[in-house]
């Protein structure tokens, strides 16, 4: 089995199993305090010792079965964090398990979590927590074995401020005062479906629910609440074909959390509790699909896993799969290659973006030294997708290859995976059809940079509409600009708008007469939908036009989304009269920035110390 460079641990020796964790959200220090049990089984004997990830940890003490064990950081690295070195007290023989229980804290600047003050929060009354384990991350909350390849079921007691509440990825089982201090009381979560480290998660706000299905709560500050239950009542509807496409779902309960703007990604599929982006409330659920991806991921991800983050796309090219799928069944097959080919534009607005000869463009990357964060981008998901969409289109069909998926999922389930056991698996499944296999360039799609050897085909009925407008634009003369107007739009979807401005990004930036244009006719900065609003602003600031700086400025600090913060930072930063402005903005943000997104905001803009 190849170790996980991202890690220190060495899951071929030792195995944890389980976790307990208890623990007390001290907003005041901005610290989890408390200690976590694990069970760690011997693969390898005799076992004498264990290393686990932390990072930014203190270690007050290591008990095993009860008995203090000694303990020693190791030497720290720059984005690994500091491995703990645990030397038991006495042999575990192969099969054998202990109890290793650690008391820890947290620091202030955890990697992990971002730490609100009332005053941050919609609400403004109460603090606010959060956390973002994937990829690397869980070792910034407690120390573990950091690494997808390992699996385990947890049980948690948090001990928190009465007013508020917590919730974590793992089933609630309720809650009781606190017998250490009356002011607080204790959520209970049990997790028994084993799983990787990033998918450990907790929130502590004052929260609140609405239901919108016989499984789903969402919750959110009072203040979005409703809003949120509108946005994603078709929840259910989507687990019901996600269902009939991938197979019985395992984990009880589908809640979803709408988060602060701050929080980083579109979605993360924490089992029973998805994590979104405020940024998908459009208003008309036209933003919907994140949904279907998160709901996704609870078969390919949660239960199939990547064994290490250099195969992170069979996570997430097998998750777009199925979210367009979702998208096919619930709003139509032209559809479903509507999004499959703005997939396409996705991926080649990225490797414009890294470079067609970056290795991290590889489906399958050596992360070796590599930061896995430094290193996440759309290829994984939409280089994936491409290759699943191809290898239908050769095998027979959406039907003939969800076929394969659902025995895929099935034979992998509970367990983590390389490349190499998906592709035995794929021509295993379809051995009547391994000359057809072996004309696929294998290597060119995994091994090699830059755009996938081959595209697949795409139905344009719903793309036909974007491209002519896009081709109207591009080929405008200034004499031409009176030929636009509001009509042009009458028919377009605002997944339509979305593609329109994804293709005209593609192409030389437009003369700053024609964006002017573009906003009397269109009125783009009227629009609120997220996805619009980012592709438009980028629009503006690549064609110079000035009066966009404030608005683009406004959209990368008042939201924190790494798809819309990072391109809009770094457009600004490549205008000259923008450059010294974007900057400033981001170093007056940064404080109160999550720290990933800090970190990288900081590389784009050169501001990393």
């Amino acid at each position: 089995a190849e170790e996980d460079p991202c890690s220190f641990a060495s899951p071929s020796r030792c195995l944890t199993r389980h976790l307990y964790l208890r623990c007390r959200v001290d907003f005041g220090a901005q610290a989890l305090r408390g200690t976590a049990a694990l069970t760690a089984r011997a693969e390898r004997e005799p076992l004498r010792c264990l290393v686990l990830d932390t990072k930014d940890l203190q270690v007050f003490k290591v008990t095993v079965n009860g008995q203090d064990a000694k303990f020693v950081f190791g030497e720290k690295h720059s984005f690994k964090g500091t491995p703990l070195e645990i030397t038991l007290p006495f042999e575990l023989r192969r099969g054998q398990e202990a109890i290793i229980e650690i008391s820890f804290e947290s620091s202030p600047k955890s990697s992990a979590l971002q730490w609100f003050t009332p005053e941050q929060t919609s609400g403004k009354k109460h603090p606010y927590l959060f956390s973002q384990c994937q990829a690397t991350h869980c070792r910034a909350i407690f120390p573990c074995q950091d690494t997808p390849a390992v699996k385990l079921t947890y049980y948690a007691e948090i001990s928190v401020p009465k007013e508020l509440v917590a919730l974590m990825s793992a089933n609630r089982d309720g809650e009781m005062p606190d017998p250490e201090d009356s002011s607080r009381k204790i959520y209970l979560f049990s997790q028994n479906v084993p799983i990787p480290c990033y998918l450990f998660a907790l929130v502590v706000g004052a929260l609140e629910n609405r239901k919108i299905g016989p499984r789903t709560l969402v919750w959110a500050e009072k203040e979005l609440v409703d809003k949120s239950a509108y946005e994603f009542a078709e929840a259910e509807a989507m687990l019901k074909v996600a269902e009939d496409l991938a197979g019985p779902y395992v984990w009880g309960q589908y809640d979803l959390l709408v988060l602060p703007p701050s929080f980083p990604y579109g979605g993360m599929e924490n089992p029973c509790l998805t994590f979104v982006t405020p940024t998908l409330l459009a208003g008309d659920r036209s933003l919907s699909n994140v949904i279907a991806h998160e709901i996704s991921h609870s078969w390919t991800g949660n239960l199939v896993t990547n064994k290490t983050w250099e195969h992170f796309w069979l996570n997430e090219g097998h998750t777009v799969y199925l979210e367009r799928r979702i998208g096919g069944r619930l709003f139509g097959e032209q559809f479903r290659h509507f999004q499959a080919l703005g997939g396409w534009r996705e991926l080649q607005n990225t490797i414009n973006t890294l470079g067609d000869k970056n290795p991290v463009t590889n489906l399958t990357p050596n992360l070796d030294g590599v930061d896995p964060d430094a290193a996440y981008s759309s290829v994984p998901y939409e280089k994936g997708f491409a290759l699943l969409f191809h290898l239908e289109q050769l095998l027979g069909g959406p039907d003939v290859f969800t076929g394969f998926l659902k025995a895929y999922i099935q034979q992998f389930a509970y367990k983590s995976i390389i490349t190499e056991d998906w592709k035995k698996f794929l021509y295993s499944y379809f051995k009547d059809k391994v000359d057809v296999l072996d004309k696929v360039d294998w290597n060119a799609w995994f091994h090699a940079p830059g755009m996938p050897p081959v595209k697949p085909t795409y139905d344009m009925t719903l793309s036909n509409a974007c491209v002519a407008l896009t081709q109207r634009w591009i080929q405008a003369k200034e004499c031409d600009l009176g030929s636009f107007s509001s009509a042009d739009l009458k028919e377009m979807s605002s997944h339509q708008l979305i593609e329109f401005l994804a293709q005209l990004l593609l192409e030389a930036p437009l003369p700053v007469s024609h964006v002017k244009r573009m906003q009397e006719v269109y009125d783009f900065n009227a629009i609120n939908n997220s996805e619009i609003r980012f592709r438009w602003l980028r629009l503006c600031i690549r064609s110079k036009w000035e009066e966009a700086i404030p608005l683009a400025l406004k959209m990368a600090t008042d939201q924190g989304r790494m798809k819309f913060t990072r391109p809009l930072f770094r457009d600004l930063y490549n205008f000259d009269k923008s450059q010294d402005l974007a900057v400033k903005t981001f170093l007056e943000h940064r404080a109160s920035m999550h720290p990933v997104t800090s970190m990288l905001v900081g590389k784009d803009l050169k501001q990393d110390q």
